[in-house]
């Protein structure tokens, strides 16, 4: 190849090329240097090459120049990466080609542009990050849940034993206050079992179309009883923002802890404000760029109509670090005994079982706020629900006796026992067994006695809904509730979409269980 077709090669080149003398000045660049440059140095040639140099790498290029030129690194050609001083974004890998034995011919070096490549790495880095975190708190998650469900059905009989107890321990009795002190325990208990499976979003839950707005604003007192006086509550409601599809009391105990970790943010005072709108998410309309997701499978939001809640206080903030441990289950930033750690777990967990999103944005010294993101409903659903509210109304049964058989299946013993005395007392027949294969045989002999089967969802060999399956097309009148600490997926899949289904979560009280039996046989 002649020198003329060698310079025109070069100075065509896609890569940027330069060439050195042996002093390491640029004494030439082809057109794709000045472009990488932009055109910087055009005209200044020629130029030290440590001027492409930030200062702090200076002396080290230098170094490795002068070690280069005089053919010192012969074996192989060395690499590094350097950033343009005006271009701090930009990153550029250079590639050196020694001189070999003419120790006076040029130094020509290779310069790529890499910046798309060290941000896809560190974009790389970071998602490998988040997916670890993710399953990290997937696995705490089910851990909680296990424990939790396990712990609910001995809460069931501790509070239902208490129960049974305060039946022959009346007020006056002098049994009567240590019995509700055991029982009042077993239910805060309870509240922090309800709190690790919301965490693991293995609660069950009992949704209906609400309008966020009459929520709030009923639970507006009870906030401000929690912040205290020093704080200053502002409840901003939108127009027409629409209805959801969630659990009352769950959707309650998000707002309540949100208040709680707001007014520990502002131990000085403050203001702390709940506002609601309607948001709709599309192209046109992406999620804010400050809105941080605390898991990798909260980054993006399908495109929809939401209806958002944002929980903002003018606290002390929470540092950048912290964002993506804030949600973990027993992760607190208060002192020692001054919480569980299960407040904003508890929030993500309620909130995702609910089909929504959370998101919080932050700075430290100004404050925290907290995006709530949950599906709007229909304007027919929300219609629809209101009429059938206002058809059926819900109104307690007042008599809690009855009469009729009952098989009552229940692997757990002492719930089983709590359960059947107590329906006993109601006046109704009970028939026990404690598994599902049990249950079918005496379902052969006295099922067309059974009116209603109350059945654990799991249980060792047959759970409940496999136990149903095979009874309810000889039986087809049988009614069926489900008792659980939580409903398992085998649960909702077999009954929380084909059909309809009656369900008491454990732990319960000997009221709500008499109740439940009432509502279901009335229908």
């Amino acid at each position: 190849m002649t020198d003329d077709k060698l310079k025109h090669f070069i100075e065509h080149s896609p890569i940027a090329i330069i060439t050195l003398d042996n002093r390491a000045h640029i004494i030439q660049g082809n057109r794709a240097f000045h472009s990488l440059t932009k055109n910087k140095f055009a005209g200044r040639l020629p130029l030290p090459f440590s001027d492409l140099v930030p200062p702090e790498k200076k002396a080290e290029a230098e170094a490795l120049l002068k070690k280069t030129v005089h053919g010192e690194i012969p074996a192989e050609a060395p690499t590094f990466e350097i950033a343009l001083p005006d271009q701090p974004s930009l990153a550029v890998s250079t590639h050196f080609n020694p001189p070999g034995e003419d120790k006076d011919a040029p130094l020509i070096v290779y310069l790529n542009d890499v910046t798309e490549v060290k941000n896809l790495m560190a974009e790389a880095k970071n998602l490998d990050m988040r997916f670890a975190h993710s399953q990290k708190m997937q696995a705490v998650g089910q851990l909680a849940g296990g424990v939790a469900h396990d712990f609910n059905n001995l809460l069931t009989a501790m509070i239902g034993f208490c129960d049974l107890l305060l039946l022959r321990h009346p007020a006056g009795d002098q049994s009567f206050a240590d019995i509700m002190q055991i029982k009042q325990n077993s239910n805060r208990a309870a509240n922090l079992v309800r709190q690790l499976l919301a965490f693991s979003r293995r609660q069950t839950l009992q949704p209906k179309i609400l309008d966020l707005t009459d929520v709030l604003a009923e639970l507006s007192n009870l906030v401000r009883r929690l912040i205290g006086e020093n704080i200053e509550l502002k409840m901003i409601h939108g127009r027409d923002i629409g209805h959801v599809r969630a659990d009352q009391g769950q959707l309650e105990q998000v707002i309540i802890n949100l208040a709680v970790n707001a007014r520990d943010a502002m131990p000085t005072g403050g203001t702390l404000t709940i506002r609601t709108s309607r948001s709709v998410i599309d192209q046109d309309h992406p999620l804010p760029r400050n809105l941080m997701a605390p898991a990798e499978e909260d980054t993006t939001i399908p495109d929809g109509e939401y209806v958002l809640v944002e929980v903002i206080d003018t606290g002390c903030g929470i540092p950048k670090s912290l964002f993506q441990k804030i949600f973990e289950p027993f992760f607190s930033t208060k002192a020692v005994g001054s919480g569980t750690g299960l407040g904003l777990s508890t929030v993500y967990g309620i909130v995702k079982q609910t089909g929504g999103y959370v998101y919080v944005s932050s700075k430290e010294n100004v404050g925290t706020s907290f995006s709530l993101f949950f599906p709007s409903v229909t304007p027919q659903e929300a219609a629809t629900a209101v009429a059938e509210n206002d058809a059926t109304g819900q109104s307690a049964a007042a008599d809690l006796t009855g009469t009729g058989t009952i098989l009552l299946v229940e692997d757990e013993t002492p719930v089983r026992i709590f359960a059947a005395r107590a329906l006993r007392n109601k006046g109704y027949t009970i028939l026990e067994a404690d598994c599902g294969e049990t249950a079918i045989e005496i379902m052969q002999k006295h099922g067309h006695e059974v009116e209603v089967i109350v059945t654990d969802v799991i249980m060792p060999g047959m759970n409940g809904p496999t136990m149903i399956d095979k009874i309810i097309p000889q039986y087809p009148n049988v009614k069926v509730i489900f008792i659980s600490g939580y409903a398992e997926d085998v649960f909702v899949n077999n009954y929380g979409s084909n059909r309809g289904f009656n369900f008491l979560a454990k732990p319960f009280t000997l009221k709500q269980l008499a109740g439940k039996i009432k509502e279901v046989t009335s229908k």
